[in-house]
């Protein structure tokens, strides 16, 4: 249920206001050069500070618990805690009879007969992010030779970055949100990793990406365009070096062709909006008026990339 992989199989345990959040790493190889200090990049693209993003801040800090001695893995279970101190769970104390639209606090309620955490979401929140850059980190040292770079193109639905300060700035006066599209390439992939049908790298990686909260959609390659192509303009003619073009996005029969793996992934608007929405109190059986309080990103998606990278670096790792 929290444990995603085969061989190399990543576990995320903890809520978004409990004392620790965590990843335990199984399948790890030994003799991979680790410590605190090889997490500070990538948790700090994660971090809030960009204007749209949350005003929680929190200090990140990983501690390696197992799994590690003397400046490298073991080979043995790795485990990797964070703590959770800047926290404010009142601000979600009416959310068992009013559920915020959009969220997973009426679902969670119902699933687990109200003994969730709903405090800042609980299990389903973002800040589960965090132990999942982590478990990247780990496994882009698995993939040492691979090459990921992801970065957002497209803002409230704008792919002019010279837009998005403004289209920030309005949809958080009108106490509103936005969503994004985050583009994803991993170059040096060999070819041959995946399986055809169930095992597809596409279809790994898009049970990854959706994995992480707040994911509405995945294309690979032309995506959705191809739709509109012939087949002349979307196949990929192979040259002496493989692939001429890469329409499909790195892969076919869902296994890797030696191009570039291309993807784009979309985020929605953030849920959690101060602006008033209507829905059902369950306490009072009768529908309600609800403006969220708390510390929310406008644009939760300027913060992905790093996550979308740790997702694929995780599939791949697993596929290696």
């Amino acid at each position: 249920m929290n444990t995603f992989g085969r061989i190399f199989r990543v576990s995320i345990f903890g809520e978004s206001h409990g004392a620790q959040i965590g990843v335990l790493l199984d399948g790890v190889p030994e003799g991979l050069a680790l410590c605190e200090k090889d997490f500070e990049a990538d948790i700090a693209r994660r971090a809030p500070g960009a204007p749209g993003t949350t005003p929680r801040r929190e200090a990140d800090k990983p501690q390696i618990v197992s799994g590690v001695y003397d400046g490298h893995t073991t080979g043995a279970p790795l485990c990797i805690l964070f703590a959770n101190e800047n926290t404010r769970s009142q601000d979600y104390a009416d959310f068992d009879a009013v559920p915020r639209p959009g969220h997973a606090d009426y679902v969670a309620a119902v699933k687990w007969d109200w003994a969730n955490d709903p405090r800042g979401g609980g299990h389903f929140s973002g800040r589960l992010t965090l132990p999942v850059v982590a478990a990247g980190v780990v496994a882009k040292k698995v993939l040492d030779g691979m090459k990921f770079s992801a970065r957002l193109t497209e803002l409230g639905g704008s792919t002019d970055s010279s837009e998005w300060e403004s289209l920030i700035a309005a949809a958080s006066a009108d106490g509103d949100s936005l969503g994004g599209v985050v583009e994803c390439s991993v170059d040096g992939v060999p070819i041959g990793l995946g399986e055809p049908f169930w095992d597809s790298v596409e279809s790994l990686l898009a049970h990854a990406m959706f994995s992480i909260p707040g994911v509405r959609g995945i294309e690979f390659g032309d995506g959705f365009k191809a739709s509109a192509m012939r087949g002349s303009e979307h196949n990929d003619p192979f040259g002496p070096e493989g692939p001429l073009k890469n329409g499909s996005g790195g892969a076919n029969g869902g296994i890797t062709n030696g191009a570039p793996l291309k993807f784009r992934v979309a985020f929605k608007p953030t849920s959690s909006i101060s602006r008033p929405q209507q829905t059902w109190n369950y306490a009072e059986e009768r529908m309600d008026t609800l403006s969220v309080k708390g510390r929310h990103d406008v644009c939760f998606a300027r913060r992905t990339p790093v996550i979308v990278e740790a997702m694929a670096a995780i599939v791949l790792a697993d596929l290696v």
